[in-house]
C-alpha cells in the first residue's frame, strides 16, 4: 500500500502536460457545482472530517486509498496546502487532457503560494467529483 500510496502522490504533484480554457460545454451550474465540492472537501480537510473528505473524491482515489483515514493520512502527509490553506481563490476552470480541471490558488500554511489543480469528473448520477490534486509552486497571486 505504501508504494501505491507513493505513485499516487508523485501523480498528484506532477503536472498536467496540456493546459487549455474550458470550451463553454461546462455551464454556470456545473461551474457552481464543481466550486461546491471543493469547498466541502477544503472544508472538511478543516475539520479533520476523513469521511466529507474522501466522498469528494471520484470512486477511483476512493479504490486506490480504500478508507478515509488513509486518504486523509496521505493529504496530511503530502498536501499542507489544501490541508490547512490560509488563503484560497477560485480561478478559471480549462481543459487538461479531456477534463475539466478547476485552478485553485492557495496560499499554503507556509506562506507559500501553489496552484491546485483539480480534474473532475461527472458522474452518473450527475454529481462532480475530484479525480486528483496536482499542486505547482506559484511565483505570486498572478499564476
Amino acid at each position: 500500500m505504501q508504494r501505491a500510496a507513493a505513485v499516487i502522490l508523485l501523480l498528484f504533484f506532477t503536472a498536467p502536460a496540456v493546459a487549455q480554457t474550458m470550451p463553454s460545454e461546462v455551464g454556470e451550474a456545473d461551474r457552481q457545482a464543481i466550486r461546491m465540492v471543493i469547498e466541502e472537501q477544503l472544508g472538511a480537510f478543516q475539520r479533520d472530517d476523513a469521511q466529507a473528505a474522501f466522498a469528494q473524491a471520484t470512486p477511483n482515489i476512493q479504490a486506490i486509498f480504500q478508507t478515509p483515514d488513509r486518504f486523509m493520512a496521505m493529504v496530511r502527509g503530502g498536501y499542507q496546502p489544501v490541508y490547512r490553506p490560509r488563503q484560497v481563490e477560485f480561478r478559471d476552470i480549462i481543459d487538461i487532457d479531456g477534463a475539466p480541471t478547476q485552478r485553485v490558488f492557495i496560499i499554503g500554511p507556509d506562506g507559500a503560494p501553489v496552484m491546485a489543480l483539480y480534474p473532475m469528473e461527472l458522474q452518473a448520477d450527475g454529481t462532480w467529483k475530484i479525480g486528483g490534486c496536482y499542486l505547482i509552486p506559484a511565483a505570486d497571486g498572478l499564476a
